[in-house]
């Protein structure tokens, strides 16, 4: 094989200082040996022919140096097989995993199934260089000897094809660093293949396996002469066979009298995957309604993780099958493979001796053997849900769930759902269509539930959510309130849900500590977690919204794609571009078209305007027209960040030419946003105090509405409302509209409201010409996680109570925030186009600090800095006239 070089770029036979090499080896040295071997490398000539096998060799070349420069190995040894040295385990894991992948790519390529076995060991060696001559008469350049070499090769020799093997020493220090190869590493599959012992080597040494679920074999080791499992002697062959006679007739009765239960390495947190009920009963009612009962009462643990029905559907589609495939035993064990999971759990209901009886086995994924059989039974169908409690309660007892605990947590069924089968299997499937996008038809289910049992408080609960994401607020509120009365035939998991909805629709300022409730009792839901972070982004609490998001960034964990946007967002706000970019191409990569508006803002982070605009204006209709608008958004603010004022005016009439006189929430929002273009572009004449009153008195209107969805987006832009007509110096509007909202206000506290309500009220402190108390107000948010807009108001405050220092560095720091001016959520982005053209004319800010701290030239600067971006032809005339008050005419002509 041609071309492969070592870590430092050398080629074979060529060392670092040619002419000087050294031939006394040097002290003993820690290292990581990575043993790898090509399975039946030796045929692959006479498969491929001469000319075929060479070119799969030449790549096979290109993959190792790639992986060499990736990984950072050395290569030491090519000619029976590779061997490596890495500094770090980690290292040499990195490598072996992605050169069995990228065997595995070259071998599709040519219809072969091309695998390598793999030997991993740290140890003492000692290295040295032989010299030129000896190189020249065939030598390595680099020689490596100690006992750890053929400890790596004894492993390498044992190991099945595409089987990692790893020595005692190596296993802890490579499943310590995981981390740092990123998420696969957490989704990593481990096994111990017990002790051995090796030809050469006096102690036993245990083994251990690792790889990717789906790939790795779990399979135990090869034995061979020089290598062989360390069993008692009484297990050997010999021994066994004089002993098999003997024991034979009282095992077979006395095994099953004394065995002992089966055991499965699960720890707390861990995640099963629940197959589909086995329904042996002939029973139509009892599939779905049984199956749902099951989910419902595992769930409430908080020691075993399930894996989501939507989950299971994604991965059944990456395995190539069809979404409504029964999850048995051999398909529910390659799920688990695939997603990190540590069992898979099989209900089965049937009738035994009249008897209605509800099992359930728990299957090792690796192995495919039983490790748990539990059982219950009772009377007749209405013994089912009793029966299924029991079994639950044994089933988390038997994983390792302290009994306290189980106890509890564990509500009956019959009171927390209810004792209805036929109202359980309607609310099923009301699950499974809801699930599923069909919203119409989960609304017919769940009332169909409602009908066979009136006090079914999940069916309440369903409704209330269906209806909310139907915007349909007033139907929602109508079934949440009954789902709070019935708060006692809740499981404990969804008593908590309901509480944060609770709080989401009727107490926004409440809605983060109830989420957090949640997520601190169930850290690893979903709807916890997730709306945890949506709201602290929203409150610009980006590296908290981060944590949040962390926690639920597992494989075993469905919206990956959802959850890959949302924290790539955070890391553009937070201007972390690199780290951004890579966590949209993830979310891309599962969920095509999740991030496209995101990527343009990166792209506009990036002054890549062009691109940015172009992947706007591509993006596929989703046939929901509020959706489809909001591209305007983006292309009004990107067109206004270039200073291309006609063009982001068209935008936005397009957008309202669409709306076709509408008074919905997104048709106030963009009269709101072309209000704020107009006064960017004209000044101070641009959006009449009188149009900002009326726009204000509008949203008010909307937010007086008990029905309205959207009360904290319309609180919110009524404030934007007033502070437009604050630039403007008017303080009129900010005046009625602090009036109208004061008794609204404590119940927003924590919200996005709060935040804007202080930008206002400093505003009108400001314009009343107390400067102290403005500057008072928004020193909260511009120390915190305050709003672009509050850091624009403190300039002003600055400005205007002549401290210059401090202003200028309230425009520098916005100068730096394009990427937050851009990502920052502000009630559904009414803000974006404001923040980015802010960002700009930041500039001017700060050449009015600096014209006033005696900096002329400093502020020459700044001007010429808003032309690179700006040509003066796209300035409008209030800004050329502001820029000859900052410097002397004279001067201000020539910079311009």
């Amino acid at each position: 094989m041609e071309g492969v070089r070592d870590d430092a770029g050398h080629h074979e036979g060529q060392g670092p200082n040619d002419g000087h090499a050294q031939e006394n080896p040097r002290s003993p040295q820690l290292r990581t040996l990575l043993l790898l071997d090509i399975c039946d490398s030796t045929q692959l000539v006479e498969v491929l022919g001469d000319t075929a096998a060479a070119q799969l060799f030449r790549e096979h070349d290109r993959l190792v140096l790639r992986l060499q420069q990736q990984w950072r190995g050395r290569l030491i040894d090519r000619s029976d097989g590779l061997l490596l040295l890495f500094e770090r385990p980690i290292d040499g894991l990195g490598f072996a995993l992605d050169y069995l992948l990228g065997l595995r790519d070259i071998g599709r390529l040519r219809e072969l199934d091309l695998k390598a076995r793999a030997g991993l060991h740290v140890g003492e060696v000692l290295t040295w260089r032989n010299s030129d001559e000896a190189v020249r008469l065939g030598a390595k350049p680099l020689e490596v000897e100690g006992l750890a070499k053929p400890m790596a090769a004894r492993l390498m020799s044992i190991a099945r094809p595409g089987q990692i093997l790893l020595s005692a020493v190596a296993e802890p220090l490579v499943h310590r660093a995981v981390r740092d190869i990123g998420e696969r590493g957490q989704s990593l599959v481990w096994k111990s293949h017990g002790r051995w012992r090796f030809k050469g080597v006096t102690e036993r040494q245990e083994i251990f396996e690792v790889g990717e679920p789906g790939l790795v074999p779990l399979k135990r080791p090869i034995e061979s002469p020089k290598a062989r499992r360390d069993v008692p002697s009484w297990r050997r062959p010999a021994a066994l066979a004089a002993e098999a006679a003997l024991v034979a007739a009282i095992a077979v009765g006395g095994w099953f009298a004394t065995r002992p239960p089966p055991a499965i390495a699960f720890n707390e947190r861990d995640w099963v995957v629940v197959g589909d009920m086995r329904n042996l009963t002939g029973d139509a009612r009892l599939d779905d309604s049984l199956e749902q009962a099951f989910r419902i009462s595992l769930e409430q643990s908080r020691f075993v993780n399930v894996l989501s029905d939507l989950k299971v559907r994604d991965s059944l589609g990456r395995m190539e099958l069809d979404p409504g495939t029964v999850v048995d035993r051999n398909v529910g064990a390659e799920i688990a493979l695939r997603e990190g999971v540590r069992a898979v759990v099989l209900p089965t209901v049937s009738e035994v001796g009249g008897k209605l009886r509800v099992s359930v086995e728990v299957v090792d994924p690796a192995t495919g053997s039983t490790v748990h059989a539990l059982q219950a039974q009772g009377q007749g169908s209405d013994s089912a849900l009793a029966s299924i409690d029991r079994v639950v309660a044994s089933l988390r007892t038997d994983l390792g769930e302290a009994l306290a605990a189980v106890d509890g947590t564990a509500a009956p069924l019959p009171q927390v759902t209810t004792s209805n089968i036929d109202a359980l299997r309607a609310y099923a499937l009301g699950q499974t269509a809801f699930a599923e996008d069909r919203a119409d038809e989960a609304i017919r289910l769940y009332r169909q539930a409602i009908e066979l049992d009136p006090d079914f408080a999940l069916a309440h609960q369903a409704l209330a959510r269906v209806h909310t994401a139907l915007s349909d607020r007033q139907r929602a509120l109508v079934h949440l309130q009954r789902a709070l009365e019935l708060k006692a035939h809740l499981p404990p998991r969804d008593r908590l849900y309901l509480d944060a909805w609770h709080a989401e629709l009727l107490l926004p300022g409440e809605a983060l500590s109830r989420w957090k409730v949640l997520a601190s009792m169930y850290p690893d839901s979903l709807p916890g977690q997730a709306n945890v972070a949506g709201h602290q982004f929203k409150r610009n609490e980006y590296a908290a919204s981060l944590a949040a998001l962390e926690d639920i960034n597992l494989p075993q964990q469905p919206m990956q794609g959802v959850v890959a946007d949302m924290m790539g967002r955070a890391l553009l706000a937070q201007g972390r571009l690199d780290e951004a970019k890579l966590r949209f191409d993830a979310a891309e990569a599962v969920t095509p078209g999740i991030s496209l508006r995101r990527r343009a803002w990166w792209l506009a982070a990036q002054d890549k305007p062009g691109e940015a605009r172009a992947l706007i204006e591509a993006m596929p209709s989703r046939g929901v027209v509020t959706e489809d608008l909001v591209r305007y958004i983006d292309l009004a603010t990107l067109a206004a960040d270039e200073g291309q004022w006609d063009t982001a005016g068209a935008a936005y009439a397009r957008a309202r030419e669409a709306l076709d006189g509408s008074d919905s929430p997104l048709a106030r929002q963009f009269e709101l946003e072309v209000a704020a273009l107009d006064a960017l572009r004209n000044g101070d004449g641009g959006a009449a105090p009188s149009r900002l009153e009326a726009l204000a008195r509008r949203q008010l209107e909307a937010f007086g509405q008990p029905d309205n969805a959207n009360r904290v987006d319309d609180a919110f832009m009524a404030l934007v409302a007033a502070y437009l007509a604050q630039r403007g110096g008017d303080a009129t509007v900010g005046r009625q509209v602090l009036a109208a909202l004061h008794d609204d206000l404590p119940a927003l506290e924590g919200t996005q409201v709060e935040d804007m309500a202080a930008v206002v009220e400093s505003g009108q402190a400001r314009l009343s010409g107390d400067a102290g108390r403005a500057i008072a107000l928004l020193q909260p948010q511009v120390r915190g996680a305050g709003l672009v807009q509050a850091h624009v108001a403190m300039w002003e405050a600055l400005n205007a109570a002549g401290r210059h220092d401090e202003a200028l560095e309230r425009a520098r720091w916005l100068q730096a925030q394009q990427p937050r001016a851009y990502a920052e959520a502000n009630a559904s982005q009414v803000l974006q186009l404001m923040n980015v053209v802010d960002t700009r004319l930041a500039h001017l800010q700060a050449a009015r600090s600096l014209q006033a701290g005696g900096d002329a030239e400093g502020a020459r600067a700044e001007v010429d800095r808003l032309l690179d971006t700006w040509p003066r032809s796209r300035w409008p005339d209030y800004l050329l006239r502001s820029t000859e008050s900052i410097l002397p005419a004279s001067k201000a002509n020539t910079t311009m």
